[in-house]
């Protein structure tokens, strides 16, 4: 009989005196700790009971049996307070009374000491069996390791387990996974929580040991990158808790969480929590990426045959690889780098693979952000207009940002492109109103603000103040006061002008303002309204500050908002907002035409056509090129240009309209500039786009039977819900025109529409205002009748509500 040797390492007393004055003597040792500890504790504990099967067996005269170790104790992960996990397995040819007598004697000195034991006696065909049934015991026993008698026996049993496992992986996995999820909405979310359950919440130890179990599979295998250490952070967490509490409990409770510090050499409690955050973090990003592999791979499988039936001897196909944006597509479920891509001469590919990921709610592949964690290009400072642009459509995705940002930042990409990130990631909030870290607080929040952005005339502005208004929490002090200093520091690096960095440190500054002062001060005082007018300074940022105000309570939690809440804010804001009105500038329409512009208007009315140029804008912020178009003044303009744009795959950044009258001559001349870049590869040729142009202005180009055969072919990618278009009447802005204000998720053939639903109602575009940012459009339209008076105030509200319809 090949057994386990009786001269292991063992105490100088084997009872069990011997041992738990041996185990005590390890656990005060501040020497041993971490892995080493657990692994001289299982030593330790096998050394016993190597001595307790061994006189049992020669007691009861059992032959053909063998102490196993399984779970946690059979990796030899030992805590303080961790169960015993023991099989007694045996060839089936003792008589069952030995059997029992020979099990009695090994588990009765464990119960004796009081340590926990889960134990069961069975043949190897029955351990087989039982763990065909019970996906639990099958977990347990792929860590079986022999400690006494007969190892022959868990050889062979290992080997059919472990057979069992690969061979049924495809059910087994699915399985497994849905235990996963159960367990993690029971758990919560271990680098979320006050007091987490070190075991069994997602990202703890329960997870772990799940992907262990996958790759054991060779289905597929986690990244291993920090998990090993990952792992390790939770068990020495583990291991102190128990050592503090003297109790067999996985729960970090918050009058214990400071000791646990203490006892592993930590600053405070919240240098713990984060310690334990971060590593939450790695494991559950594993389990992501693992777990989105085997959905992979099982799919593949089970098309496998599908298509040898369909395709013969052809093979399978390659998978389809749908352009997403410049260098990025899709493919097979995920957004992956173009072959052509070259991160090292395009510092804007990270930003822009994580925003076309977010916008098609696909998640990332991590071979593509590995690659562009090593060979990516910095940005340069000031960040180029694309990629704040790029940043914004991330932001303004919805809930689809949240995993692709914590993918970046996975894989460091995120403190790599704003420094000031490493403060905040993972750090705690003691309040049990907060529901979130700080880092997944500030994405929370920009994610509550992309479905408020139709509020604001300036969605970038409150995008960015979303992501930035607790960074202040990484520095001692006022976080409100910190904040504002990084916050303008942010805002300076990634591009905003001035005017713009002082709007955002006055959002940060005081995005406790609204909620603070509806909540505690007498709204009818008039020095509690001024007081706010002053801080705020104009009524474009207290849109934003209220906008800001409901995402960040939302964000916060259940507890940090509500109806009655949310009144008394509207309230305090339209107070504030009357005493700023006073002194709001009216928006302006005249603008001087230049001199290129004059030109094209001189040749547009001369030839009867449309005439353009294309050319790069010098500026150092500008984001694609500039085109200028020249069209004698018809109906239609609006939508042909635009639906020709959106026909050669240009996005429009920025565009302006306006009517242009040349002296000495008949007739006027509309003029349109754009700013405009590819959706992906180059830009159309000028030539084409004229020619396009007059087709669509003659009638020969049908442009939106195109459009519709272009969104057929192109469904709309699941992920991103944007909030409904909105569009306003803006009274009192113009005595000239009526002025609609649209705002609405930015899309292929917007302006088209828009323009179509205008030319319907029969009124005359005299100037339009264009602009995308981010993800979101916001278009102020003067219209007027085709007499060139404004419309009466209840056309220009069915006007509103036809254009927003159209939008719809």
């Amino acid at each position: 009989m090949t057994s386990v040797e009786e001269t292991t390492d063992q105490p100088a007393d084997s009872g069990p005196s011997g041992y738990a004055a041996a185990r005590l003597r390890l656990l005060q040792e501040e020497s041993r700790s971490g892995p080493s500890r657990r692994s001289a504790l299982a030593g330790l504990t096998d050394a016993w009971l190597n001595s307790l099967f061994t006189t049992a067996v020669r007691e009861t005269g059992v032959r053909g049996v063998a102490l196993v170790a399984v779970g946690g104790y059979g990796r030899a992960e030992l805590s303080p307070r961790s169960d015993l996990d023991l099989v007694l397995l045996h060839d089936g040819k003792a008589e069952p009374r030995a059997l029992s007598a020979l099990a009695d004697r090994v588990w009765y000195p464990v119960w004796d000491l009081g340590l926990a034991l889960d134990h069961s006696v069975r043949t190897p065909g029955e351990a087989r069996k039982t763990a065909s049934e019970d996906l639990k015991v099958h977990l347990g026993l792929l860590d079986a390791r022999p400690v006494a008698g007969d190892v022959g026996l868990l050889a062979g049993l290992r080997t059919s387990v472990l057979a069992d496992w690969r061979n049924q992986a495809p059910k087994r996995l699915p399985q497994l996974h849905s235990l996963c999820r159960d367990r993690a909405e029971r758990a919560g979310e271990l680098r979320f929580l006050l007091e987490p359950d070190l075991k069994e919440a997602r990202g703890g130890l329960r997870d772990v040991t799940a992907l262990r179990a996958v790759a054991a599979s060779w289905l597929a295998d986690a990244p291993r990158e920090g998990l090993a250490e990952a792992r390790r952070r939770l068990l020495d967490a583990r291991d102190a808790l128990h050592l503090v509490t003297g109790r067999a409990t996985d729960r970090l409770s918050l009058q214990e969480q400071d000791q646990v510090a203490a006892q592993l050499g930590l600053l405070d409690a919240d240098a713990l929590l984060r310690e334990v955050y971060e590593a939450a973090r790695v494991v559950s990003y594993a389990a992501d990426v693992t777990w989105r592999e085997v959905g992979r791979v099982l799919r593949a499988r089970a098309a496998r045959p599908r298509l040898r039936g369909l395709l013969g001897t052809r093979g399978t196909p390659a998978a389809e690889r749908a352009p997403l944006a410049e260098g990025v597509v899709e493919s097979d479920g995920e957004a992956v780098l173009a072959l052509a891509a070259r991160p090292d001469r395009d510092p804007v590919l990270a930003l822009r693979l994580a925003a076309a990921a977010a916008q098609a709610g696909l998640p990332v592949s991590l071979h593509a952000l590995r690659r562009l964690a090593v060979q990516a290009k910095p940005l340069p400072v000031p960040w180029p207009a694309e990629a704040r642009e790029q940043l914004l459509t991330l932001l303004g995705a919805g809930e689809p940002t949240v995993a692709v940002w914590e993918a970046l930042e996975a894989e460091g990409l995120i403190t790599r492109l704003l420094p000031d990130w490493e403060r905040v990631r993972c750090r705690p909030q003691r309040n049990p109103v907060h529901t979130w870290t700080v880092d997944r607080h500030l994405i929370e929040t920009a994610v509550r603000a992309s479905a408020l952005t139709r509020r604001v005339g300036r969605p970038d502005l409150l995008l960015m103040a979303a992501l930035l208004h607790d960074i202040g929490k990484g520095w001692p002090g006022d976080h409100s006061v910190a904040g504002e200093t990084i916050a303008r520091d942010v805002a300076l690096r990634i591009g905003f002008d001035a005017q713009d960095v002082a709007v955002l440190g006055t959002l940060v500054r005081h995005h406790l303002l609204l909620i603070d002062t509806a909540t505690r001060r007498d709204l009818d005082d008039p020095a509690t309204v001024r007081s706010v007018a002053e801080a705020v300074g104009s009524v474009g940022t207290l849109e934003i500050l209220h906008a800001l105000t409901e995402a960040d309570a939302l964000a916060t939690g259940p507890a940090a908002w509500s109806a009655w809440r949310g009144s008394l804010v509207a309230d305090l804001v339209g107070r504030v907002a009357a005493v700023l009105r006073g002194t709001t500038p009216a928006v302006g329409e005249a603008e001087i035409p230049t001199t290129e512009q004059e030109r094209l208007a001189v040749e547009a009315l001369r030839t009867g056509e449309p005439v353009l140029a294309l050319h790069a804008r010098q500026e150092a912020d500008a984001v694609g090129v500039e085109l200028v178009v020249a069209v004698p003044d018809q109906p239609g303009v609006l939508p042909a240009v635009a639906g020709v744009l959106a026909l050669h795959r240009l996005t429009v950044r920025a565009a302006d309209l306006r009517s242009v009258e040349l002296p000495d001559r008949l007739g006027e001349v509309l003029v349109l500039r754009w700013r405009v870049a590819a959706e992906y590869g180059s830009l159309p040729q000028a030539a084409r786009l004229r020619a396009d142009l007059i087709r669509a202005l003659d009638g020969s180009l049908d442009v939106p039977a195109k459009l519709a055969d272009r969104e057929a072919a192109y469904p709309r990618r699941r992920g991103v819900v944007p909030p409904p278009p909105r569009v306003d009447v803006l009274p009192d802005v113009s005595s000239l025109a009526t002025v609609l204000e649209v705002r609405a998720p930015d899309a292929v053939g917007l302006l088209h529409r828009i323009g179509r639903a205008l030319e319907s109602r029969g009124v005359r575009v005299r100037s339009a205002h264009v602009s995308t940012l981010g993800a979101n459009a916001v278009d102020t339209l003067y219209v007027t009748t085709p007499e060139g008076k404004p419309l009466d105030p209840a056309d220009a509200t069915a006007l509103a509500g036809l254009v927003a319809s159209a939008l719809t």
